[in-house]
């Protein structure tokens, strides 16, 4: 199987025809369960999902992991910026969409070579496939040509498979069909595909199918309620749904996810009611361990055959191998999502005290102490254990007099430099001890710290990230193209949430209390794993509830980028914004720590424009079909 598989991917990128004619004909793959098996295996591998090697500029197979948690205000990176989704995922996309229809028209021809139910479950996973790669373009662009069977010949190219969307005339299709049409795609793969997928990690089950479906109907029914961009060419809808339909989508996404609750269960491993260290290690754990009562579809990473960067690039800088570190750092505005943290009345993280003067603490980590577990479990803070290590993060020391108090360094909102004045800066992560005055010694900017020097691969916000970090992977495979771990595009968190998310709207709507009543029940199943306090229907006065719930919950796994797409909110959030950070100094004469919230001090600057909502399609594309009409405002 593997074999062969090798043989049709690197055989036949450019000519896509599987099986290549002059390598393999049809019976060679499909008259055989491995020929089957190998062509399956090749068209998950194309499935375009967003994980571990999804970079907005350059696509599903980059090998560098900063961007994507950059251009939600979850995070910021000291190589990556403000940015959009560049990559223009087209032409990938309709030769995988060609892929799956040569499938589903030639699998039938040899379907008397295996039982009913083998064929139906392959016939499920292409439709699958399909639907997924729909929903990628269709979240994109909006309406995009609709193709559901083979138009090219033998031996055609992806050029070749581009050029027949003109050469057929095949026109955009509405936004409003492309969702329909996955849907219909989802509902007979439901049921075609088998309840469980068995020891086949990373295949597709039927209840993935409505998993997903409750996801990409949530979609459509957001875009209904909340787009105000809208193209319509020959009396076609092209970008916008209308109005009307919101209800119809909700409800599909509910009655998706319905199907789906109580199939799963949340990850409980090393869960315990009272202890609040215990809900954290297992929240952590949930992204580590393969066997997750969790896990609804994953993508399976093998080293050393398939693998990707995510621990090297992550990994707090006192734990790295001498290659990278810290690439991105969550924001405060995160942070401050979370319970359990001091806070002023407004809801920003609390650092003076009544007087105007910081907080002072014992140890560093006493400010996080009751942090919600979720949080701990996706962060980790300046004073937290991690592989044996406390984590060792600052900026600096402190050296100027404390009678009375320390004064605030900076006037409140300024995003100018700290002063030179009473502080040791930290520089650099090799800079020299700096002598205490009882003789100890300390670096100004910890083991972990903010450094100004470029090079120096340390935080730039005060936090780093825990979520997916593997707390077992030795120091000597902290490389490039050493982590394995799985990406879990679906989880059972998630259905919860989009039950509760559909529930609420449907509620808002006016289609019965009852739906109210879901959502804060499902609302509540996460929040009690969290360990946060649970919520009441007084809470339940608007959807923003189950919004903030959703993207505690879902963070670094690259799903809130598309909410706040669909929520049309992203660009409010942007507007000319510089995300805020929290460091933390030590008085050398207080023998103390305090914190100090901030602007970002490089003062990069994030804004969010209108017109991408929906992306250009690619120029290339337009120039070869120019009856494809172009998106506002490119």
């Amino acid at each position: 199987m593997i074999l062969a598989l090798v043989t049709v991917a690197t055989s036949c990128k450019k000519n896509l025809d599987v099986p290549p004619p002059n390598i393999l004909q049809d019976a060679d793959v499909f008259g055989n369960t491995a020929g089957v098996e190998a062509y399956m295996a090749r068209i998950y591998s194309e499935l375009p999902i967003e994980d571990f090697k999804w970079m907005p500029t350059t696509g599903f197979k980059s090998f560098w992991r900063a961007s994507p948690y950059t251009i939600t205000g979850e995070a910021i990176s000291r190589d990556a910026s403000n940015t959009t989704e560049t990559f223009g995922y087209w032409a990938d996309a309709y030769s995988l969409i060609r892929e799956c229809n040569y499938f589903m028209e030639t699998l039938p021809a040899y379907a008397s070579n295996y039982n009913t139910s083998q064929v139906n479950s392959w016939l499920g996973e292409a439709k699958f496939v399909r639907a997924m790669t729909y929903f990628a373009l269709v979240k994109r662009y909006g309406g995009v040509p609709l193709v559901d069977k083979v138009l090219t010949k033998p031996g055609e190219t992806i050029d070749d498979i581009v050029a027949e969307l003109d050469k057929f005339k095949i026109a955009r299709s509405s936004e409003q069909a492309i969702y329909d049409f996955i849907a219909a795609d989802l509902d007979d793969a439901f049921t075609k595909l088998p309840d469980i997928s068995g020891t086949k990690k990373g295949r597709v089950t039927k209840w993935a199918a409505m998993a997903f479906k409750s996801r990409i109907m949530l979609f459509a029914a957001s875009i209904a309620k909340y787009n105000t961009t809208n193209l319509t060419a020959s009396g076609v809808q092209l970008c916008g749904i209308p109005t009307a339909k919101a209800v119809d989508y909700f409800k599909a996404a509910y009655d998706a996810a319905t199907q789906v609750v109580g199939k799963y269960s949340l990850y409980k491993q090393s869960w315990s009611p009272t202890d609040k260290a215990a809900q954290a290690t297992n929240y952590a754990a949930i992204f580590i361990d393969p066997a997750s009562s969790e896990n609804i579809f994953v993508r399976q990473y093998h080293y050393p055959e398939s693998a990707h960067w995510y621990d090297v690039m992550m990994i707090p800088r006192q734990l790295w191998n001498g290659v990278e570190s810290q690439e991105t750092c969550p924001t405060l505005d995160f942070i401050e999502m979370f319970e359990g943290l001091p806070k002023n009345t407004n809801g920003t993280f609390q650092t003076l005290d009544g007087a105007g003067h910081y907080i002072m603490y014992n140890n560093p980590g006493d400010p996080f102490a009751n942090a919600e577990p979720r949080l701990r479990g996706t962060v980790l803070f300046p004073g937290d254990l991690f592989k044996n290590q406390i984590i060792d993060i600052r900026r600096g020391i402190y050296t100027g007099a404390v009678t009375g108090g320390i004064n605030k360094l900076l006037p409140a909102g300024s995003k100018n430099p700290y002063p030179l004045t009473n502080i040791v800066q930290a520089v650099d992560a090799g800079q020299a001890d700096y002598t205490l005055p009882d003789g100890s010694k300390m670096k100004p900017g910890g083991l972990s710290g903010y450094f100004t020097t470029a090079s120096a691969s340390g935080s730039i916000s005060g936090f780093t990230i825990r979520k997916w970090l593997d707390p077992n992977k030795p120091t000597a495979d902290l490389a490039t193209n050493r982590s394995d771990q799985a990406w879990i595009e679906m989880r059972y968190a998630e259905v919860l949430l989009n039950q509760a998310e559909a529930a609420y709207e449907l509620y808002t709507a006016g289609q019965g209390a009852a739906y109210q009543t879901t959502a804060l029940t499902d609302i509540n199943l996460i929040r009690e794993r969290a360990g946060a306090t649970q919520a009441t229907l007084a809470d339940m006065t608007t959807v923003d509830i189950i919004r903030k719930e959703r993207r505690k919950e879902l963070a670094y796994e690259n799903k809130t980028w598309w909410d706040l797409k669909r929520w049309r909110i992203i660009d409010k959030e942007q507007n000319s914004t510089v995300w805020r950070v929290l460091w933390g100094f030590y008085s050398s004469q207080a023998k103390q720590y305090f914190y100090d919230d901030r602007f970002d001090e490089r003062n990069t600057t994030y804004t969010f424009n209108t017109n991408w909502y929906y992306e250009a399609i690619p120029a290339a594309i337009i120039g070869r079909s120019p009856n494809l009409v172009q998106n506002p405002g490119y």
